[in-house]
């Protein structure tokens, strides 16, 4: 059965409000409850997707601090940090890593306007060597306390909601699906509105189907395949 008319609108009205070249990088942040803190920071900004190195073994876990999220912030996994930053680098992300070091500047200096990755690193011991030199630029959370690190979640929130300000402040946020592209959009809304359809088409290897303006699908499917809300 199709979707309901308000739960089709209020699917594109989020989407109108996607951003895809604002996004996060985790390296090895493995807590549950951080990383799906962060994927509800990145549904909340308006980010499209959300990009994670692993460790061997160890796939990403959620709890209810996610509130769902994770089914609306695609969560992409990556096997080793070079070949995350290269990908991301590739597609014109200009990149900034959570580190102290000698040319690390203070969060507020930054122009978050372009395409921009927040990396972050592990709970406990930050970005690797590897990350901090790979990383187009290094910043700070200036406090003055006497503990001089935050919590990897709320770090991301802080910065991804400085990336927001900046943005609403230049008139670049999008209003009407201009964060993304036609292509993104539409896969996007069809994957949101038919899940287990567009999991079929995925193993299929077949483009998801065309939707009405009334958020039907446009094409007969085999009796075997549901359609979920």
């Amino acid at each position: 059965m199709p979707l309901l008319a308000r739960r089709f609108e209020r699917l594109q009205s989020v989407l109108d409000h996607r951003m895809a070249d604002l996004t996060v990088l985790l390296e090895q942040v493995e807590k549950p409850h951080n990383l799906s803190a962060i994927l509800r920071s990145c549904d909340a900004v308006g980010a499209l997707e959300a990009h994670a190195v692993c460790r061997a073994g160890r796939l990403p876990t959620f709890n209810s601090t996610a509130q769902g999220s994770q089914k609306w912030v695609l969560l992409k996994l990556h096997s080793h940090t070079e070949a995350a930053i290269a990908q991301l680098k590739e597609r014109g992300f200009r990149l900034y890593g959570t580190h102290l070091g000698r040319a690390t500047v203070d969060y507020r200096a930054c122009d978050f306007t372009g395409p921009t990755a927040f990396v972050l690193g592990a709970e406990k011991w930050g970005l690797s060597e590897t990350a901090a030199s790979l990383v187009d630029q290094s910043l700070s959370i200036p406090m003055r306390g006497m503990v001089q690190s935050l919590n990897v979640s709320v770090a991301a929130a802080i910065l991804l909601f400085e990336a927001l300000r900046q943005r609403q402040s230049a008139g670049v946020v999008p209003e009407h699906g201009e964060g993304l592209t036609a292509d993104q959009y539409g896969r996007q809304l069809f994957a949101w509105s038919y899940p287990r359809v567009a999991r079929w088409c995925d193993q299929q290897g077949r483009p998801y189907p065309a939707l009405t303006a009334e958020g039907e699908i446009a094409e007969s499917l085999p009796r075997d395949v549901r359609l979920p809300h």
